[in-house]
Formats: structure tokens, sequence, C-alpha cells
């Protein structure tokens, strides 16, 4: 079904083996801005040095709907033989099948690879953007089933998207991230002003011990840093990553690719001493939005993860007017550096019937627990309980 790229008699729903088969203007023109890592220059630096391949267990297969040759919506997807890189977690439901007989891989994910952030998943565009969002999950249904693949899910999608899926036989589930939303403030100490009288003493605590230790920090659109500069930011966020016990997902010529693709939209924190960057923090910049992604050092200087990677990006949205920071998946210590937890989202279809209706029924109850969770993070906010709207919990109803 892939191939060389669309003729300008093609009409329906198509399978592509690489995001190269489509062209960059085409898929770039139904991408919201607020969304770089769904732009054609990240998904393309993601295939071509092989970060999401066949080999890393993200085979590429993305859905392209066209008439008479024009590309009229797309969606990013992947053939996955693991869950690895996705961030939504259905391992059990992996070892359910396997205890059944059962094979749950390979499955089809609709997501950006390694990038736990919502954003569109059925990207269209014009008038008839619904009737549109409508054929392309009846194509990836109708894909994993020609595939016999056990499973289609779409991970991080917008909120507005959920309807849509449900339409299309999707369980929605639902999950939290904690993020940080710009209320107008002038500047960081305006923020902070916001806080409890306690909890806004341990932050300055914390910015005031980084401070002292004599750490300067520059942050760099993504061509303001050197090759060699990168090399060593690089070389940083593998060393934390393997520390963790694990090897980083995406390399330095992705990187460095980016650099000469998308340098606005990637943006890295580099912090410094005398003896040049001892951490760095790379991010993702949107029209409206910061995106924290990875981080990386070999000294423990305390407090300077919290630094780099959440009040200097704090810092950055107030200087240029970002609305919203997503500093990335899971961590409760988030919140008392001013990042409340928000509904996050995901969908899944089975082609089991019986699994598909014992998932819907986890996933029902499962909802309950999460918005107890989130409820129960949301208490722990830093913000004074007299400040109006502080504590509202986004996509805390439904």
């Amino acid at each position: 079904m892939a191939g060389p790229l669309p003729r300008a008699t093609e009409t329906g729903i198509r399978v592509h083996a690489g995001i190269d088969e489509i062209p960059p203007e085409a898929w770039n023109a139904l991408v919201d801005p607020r969304y770089p890592f769904l732009r054609h220059e990240f998904l393309a630096a993601a295939e071509r040095h092989r970060c999401a391949a066949p080999e890393t267990g993200w085979t590429p297969c993305h859905l392209a709907l066209y008439e008479a040759g024009e590309l009229l919506g797309a969606m990013p997807l992947y053939e996955k033989t693991h869950s690895w890189g996705e961030f939504i977690f259905d391992w059990a439901w992996a070892d359910a099948y396997r205890r059944a007989g059962l094979a749950y891989y390979p499955k089809l994910v609709s997501a950006v690879p390694f990038t736990p952030a919502t954003s569109q998943r059925v990207l269209t565009r014009g008038p008839d953007a619904g009737e549109h969002r409508a054929a392309l999950l009846a194509g990836l249904v109708a894909h994993a089933r020609d595939a016999n693949l056990s499973s289609g899910h779409v991970l991080f999608p917008t909120r507005e998207e959920l309807p849509a899926l449900e339409e299309a036989g999707f369980h929605v589930r639902k999950d939290c991230q904690f993020q940080w939303r710009n209320r107008g403030y002038a500047d960081f100490d305006e923020f902070l002003g916001d806080f409890s009288s306690a909890k806004r003493k341990k932050a300055r605590r914390e910015r005031r011990r980084v401070a002292e230790a004599g750490i300067r920090f520059r942050n760099l659109a993504a061509d303001q840093l050197s090759e060699a500069g990168w090399a060593e930011v690089f070389r940083l966020l593998s060393h934390t990553f393997m520390r963790r016990g694990n090897l980083p997902y995406l390399g330095l010529e992705f990187f460095l690719e980016l650099r000469r693709t998308l340098p606005s939209a990637l943006r890295v924190i580099v912090a410094e001493d005398d003896g040049g960057i001892v951490a760095a923090a790379v991010f993702y910049r949107g029209s409206d939005t910061l995106y924290g992604r990875y981080w990386g050092s070999d000294e423990d200087y305390h407090s300077l993860h919290f630094e780099t990677c959440y009040y200097q990006g704090i810092e950055y949205c107030i200087e240029e007017g970002i609305a919203l920071f997503e500093p990335g998946t899971q961590g409760e210590h988030k919140i008392r550096r001013g990042f409340l937890p928000t509904a996050t989202w995901s969908a899944h279809w089975l082609a089991h019937p019986q699994f598909a209706a014992a998932v819907g029924r986890y996933l029902d109850e499962e909802r309950g627990h999460v918005d107890d969770y989130i409820a129960a993070a949301a208490a722990h906010s830093p913000f004074r309980s007299d400040l109006p709207g502080a504590r509202e919990v986004p996509g805390q109803d439904g």
C-alpha cells in the first residue's frame, strides 16, 4: 500500500511506509503551530536517523487521506512490537493476551515517538474536517484488521478529538500530567507572589542555592549552540539516561538535524560554571506552549535539576508570553513548583470483542481512581487558597 509520492489522481486512504513519502509542505499544512513535534521535519529526522524504525520497534505506517491527489488529512502511525517510548502503560493488557494464548504485539500506535505531549492525532483542515477525521479513524481500524493486528491506540490526543474516537469504537483512558499555566505574570517574582508564604520561601531558597554555587544559564535556540556544544549536551543526556538503566531514545544526529531544520522550535537551556557546561535541559517550543523533554548532568549540585528544568522554563514562558508549560510525565515533585495536575487522554481499540469489553470496564473503573488522584494532588498546590482559579484542575470534569 505504500510507495512513491501520491499521484495527482489519487483519492481515498493510503498507508505510507515513511513520512518522506508525503510532501513536507502538504503534511505541515495540516499541523497546528502549537505542536512542533508533529511537523514533517521532526518525524522525518526520527525516521532518517533510525530512532523510529523497524529495528527499534517503531515501523512507520502513516495514514493519509487524498482527494484527486490533494492531502486532506493524515495520522502519524506506527506498527509497534513493544510498548516502550509510549508513556501510556498497557503492559498488563499484553500479559493478559499472552496468558490467553494470544498475540498482543504487533499493534498500531498513533503517537509522536518518545514524546508524551498532548497534540493533534487526526490532522485535518477545512469545512469537512469532521468527515475526514471519521474516515481516517475508520482507516486505522481497517488497517489493523487487514494486517491482523491486535489493536489500535491513539496516545495523547486533544480533548476535542475524544468524541470522534469514541464514535469510532475506541475506549477512552484518562491520566494526568503536571502543567504550568501563565496567569499573565510580569516576572518570576510576581509568579512566586501567588504562592503561600512558606512555599514561596522554599522556592527562593532552591534558586539561591544554585546561584550561590556559581551556576549561570543560557537559554538558546538550537542553532545558537554549536555542534560541539550539542555533542556535550547529548553526552550529559546520555549519561543521565544510562544512570537510570536506559539508553537515549533519540540520537545526536537527530538533534543536529533539528538544529538545521527546526532551530526555533528546538531549544536548550545550558547550565555552566567556570569549567563549561555542567547540565542541560532540552525543550520544544510551539506557538503558545513550551514542552520540557530531556535533562542531563554529571555533577551533583543541590536543586540544579529544578532550576534548569522548571524555574528557567517558567522564566522563559513569562518573558515570551507563553501560555502553557508541559514539563513531561510523572513527578509529584512538580506540584510545589507551580505545576498542577491536568487531565491527559488516550484511546484504545481492540479487535478481540471479549478483551475490548474487559478493557472498557477496567478503564471506567480506573477513571474514578484517576479523578481521586488528581483531586488529592491539587490539594497540595503551592498557590494561596484565596487566589481565584489557582487551584482549578483543567479537564477534571468528564
